[in-house]
């Protein structure tokens, strides 16, 4: 799948391609390729946010690597969000009140699946989970809290992923590397004119590379929203909402 499609079956009123979350709320049919394909993309861009809730809630890492892998595969194999509208529904939290369902019926007392819950290309390195989770641990977060702060960190993270695909596709990868810095807002040192040096550029090259860069940064933003939403006229307030829990 292109990085710059979200999706293959057309645009709404909003310009938006039809997005990977409205490609599994749609599918109506757990064999759907297409459906397959959106739901690994969105578990590969999203475990970590539940990992790093569930471990904050007393689970231990095996035992959350379980609940993740089981919930994902449940809902896969079980079709069990063909009854949710598309018009009402937040990929980020439909995972949160589903985790919290199977935490509430005793999953973790009554049944540990054997991880990767038969579909094989769902996994967890148990080694970069537990990483991430240290670096986490002095954080004083709650756990709903901490799991929306990661949300939103996972999503800029995919973001960076497919400004880099886009940049060394088309030869210009060691420009990116330049001028990332500048997305923050932050000039480096030497700011425009030792870039323009490096890169043996005008300093104006250079500041329409970096306006240029910021655009796209900002697109592929709410691209990248737009994929966890149902509804795609929601963008702007997931946006907000997601900006204010990396604030906090």
């Amino acid at each position: 799948m292109d990085v710059d499609r979200p999706g293959k079956a057309g645009r709404d009123d909003h310009g938006f391609e039809t997005t990977l979350w409205s490609a599994v709320l749609q599918a109506g049919d757990s064999g759907n390729a297409a459906a397959q394909e959106a739901w690994e993309r969105l578990y590969r861009a999203y475990w970590y946010p539940l990992y790093a809730y569930l471990r904050r809630k007393g689970l231990d890492s095996g035992a959350a690597q379980d609940a993740i892998q089981d919930l994902f595969c449940r809902l896969m194999e079980n079709n069990q969000l063909a009854a949710v509208a598309p018009d009402k529904g937040r990929f980020r939290s439909y995972l949160l009140a589903a985790v919290n369902h199977l935490l509430h019926n005793a999953w973790l007392r009554n049944q540990r699946q054997k991880r990767g819950g038969g579909v094989g290309t769902l996994s967890i390195d148990e080694v970069e989970a537990e990483q991430r989770y240290h670096l986490d641990m002095a954080d004083q977060r709650t756990p709903e809290r901490l799991f929306e702060r990661r949300w939103a960190l996972a999503l800029l993270e995919q973001v960076l992923a497919r400004l880099k695909q886009e940049y060394e596709r088309t030869n210009r990868g060691a420009l990116l590397a330049e001028l990332r810095e500048f997305l923050s807002g932050e000039h480096p040192e030497g700011g425009y004119a030792a870039v323009a040096a490096r890169l043996q550029m005008t300093e104006g090259a250079v500041r329409v590379a970096v306006h240029r860069l910021r655009e796209r940064y900002r697109d592929l933003l709410r691209i990248q929203v737009a994929e966890t939403l149902g509804n795609t006229a929601e963008v702007d307030a997931e946006l907000g909402h997601l900006m204010a829990a990396l604030r906090e």
